[in-house]
């Protein structure tokens, strides 16, 4: 076996993916040659430790040099226990009001949305500063820049710089922290993309932040997620990027990379057929058949039980939230913002029908939640499509479901399916099944559906 040069790193599992670093030309028949930037998936180790088998993205296969490549890492996120979120420039003042020298906490700014606001006690008083994001940076004097708000506390914690006093007690929040996400972490993870690679085509789509477009990508179909204002929005898209680089599943929609610079973009694969309710809508039953249905519901069911196990909550499970890739497969997407995204009825995004009775009460979310939605995207899937609650107004749905009511089966709907639907939608929450429980079910139903 060759050896480039020594190399010194864990073994790599099969399964495990890497990026490339550098170009790899190959030098035998043997070789996997690839381009710098390129996705390659570990197949086996070899008796020499500085080459493994791996397939690219077309599924061909062959040696890489380790020392070429590096393992992709999740991208984690950092808590903030000082930052309170949106609290009014008085509330900030009454929390502060021991008034010792240097006690702090950061606050989202009420004049300038998407900015923040350090708060910081000195003599007395409560001195506010404005924190603006300049270039994907940080800043209070446009001096000095930092990559995250814990960066910028840090420095200030060391040193004054300007400020009326040096950062020297946090003043925590109580219950669940805030969090944020370093963009360098993405360059250190290798999911950064250089934006030279990537060929932007016509608008498929609009996305919670921005258009969304069909690209290219080393000669591979991509979607490509473009935020439209990096400056107000940058850490949330980007906390919808470090969640997908911890989520790796076949009835995922996978991230492939981020692009950072004087544009943001989240590029994940291409999923040729669109979201699943169009595709219901538009082929119908002539086209649809109940294989078809059973594979649907099987898949993004396999998708929410891998979420489920990860104690990820979707918050949105719905079939407009379901994308089918050209050969059939369908797969969750808009997981990323699952655990940071609060729906509220005043926002007008709540999604009412699909929505369990105690989220839309109470604000409470959990799996158990999710699995009630996905008896109403089972539903969907078996009426091709139809709107839930037919011919009931969208202010009387909660009414009717906490007085018992439940949509009636779908024509054609197998009774099993129907079944695990009224099961889905048991008022109490433990009452219902887990995603893993109805994954069998219907692994059992697909072994019997012709």
């Amino acid at each position: 076996m060759r050896s480039l040069f020594a190399t010194n790193h864990e073994t790599w599992q099969m399964g495990t993916e890497v990026v490339a670093s550098y170009k790899f030309p190959g030098g035998s028949l043997e070789d996997l040659p690839f381009n710098k930037g390129d996705i390659l998936t570990i197949i086996k180790a070899t008796r020499d430790p500085n080459w493994y088998q791996a397939k690219n993205s077309y599924g061909r296969e062959g040696m890489i040099p380790a020392n070429y490549v590096q393992k992709r890492q999740e991208v984690s996120l950092q808590t903030m226990p000082w930052f309170h979120g949106k609290i009014t420039r008085q509330e900030a003042e009454d929390l502060l009001k021991m008034m010792e020298d240097g006690l702090f906490l950061l606050r989202e700014s009420q004049n300038y949305p998407g900015d923040y606001t350090l708060c910081v006690c000195h003599q007395r008083k409560v001195e506010h500063y404005h924190i603006v994001y300049c270039n994907n940076k940080l800043t209070i004097d446009k001096e000095v820049f930092f990559d995250s708000l814990p960066h910028l506390v840090e420095h200030y914690e060391k040193d004054a710089d300007g400020l009326c006093t040096r950062l020297s007690k946090p003043l925590w929040k109580t219950g669940n922290n805030f969090t944020t996400v370093n963009f360098k972490d993405f360059e250190r993870g290798g999911w950064v993309i250089n934006a030279e690679f990537l060929d932007i085509k016509e608008p498929i789509g609009k996305g919670e932040f921005g258009d969304v477009y069909k690209g290219c990508y080393n000669q591979q179909l991509v979607a490509v997620k473009q935020l439209k204002d990096r400056n107000r929005a940058a850490q949330t898209f980007l906390k919808e990027a470090s969640v997908m680089t911890s989520m790796r599943h076949p009835n995922l929609v996978q991230l492939i990379g981020v692009v950072l610079g004087e544009n943001i973009f989240l590029v994940t694969e291409f999923m040729g057929k669109g979201n699943l309710v169009e595709y219901l809508r538009s082929r119908g039953r002539s086209v649809i058949t109940k294989r078809d249905q059973i594979n649907f519901a099987t898949d993004t069911c396999a998708g929410m039980a891998y979420l489920e196990a990860k104690n990820l909550v979707h918050r949105d499970l719905a079939a407009r939230n379901v994308l089918v890739h050209e050969d059939g497969t369908a797969k969750v997407s808009d997981f990323g913002l699952a655990k940071f995204e609060s729906f509220s009825q005043e926002g007008g995004r709540f999604p009412i029908k699909w929505t369990a009775p105690e989220a839309i009460r109470k604000n409470v979310f959990t799996s158990k939640s999710d699995v009630w939605s996905f008896g109403i995207l089972l539903w969907e899937i078996y009426s091709f499509g139809r709107v839930p609650y037919p011919r009931i107004p969208l202010a009387e749905v909660v009414r009717h479901v906490e007085r018992g009511y439940r949509m009636e089966t779908p024509d054609g709907c197998p009774p099993e399916i129907y079944r695990i639907m009224r099961h889905t939608w048991d008022m109490e929450p433990n009452h219902r099944p887990l995603f893993q429980d109805i994954l069998n079910m219907l692994h059992n139903l697909r072994a019997t559906t012709v």
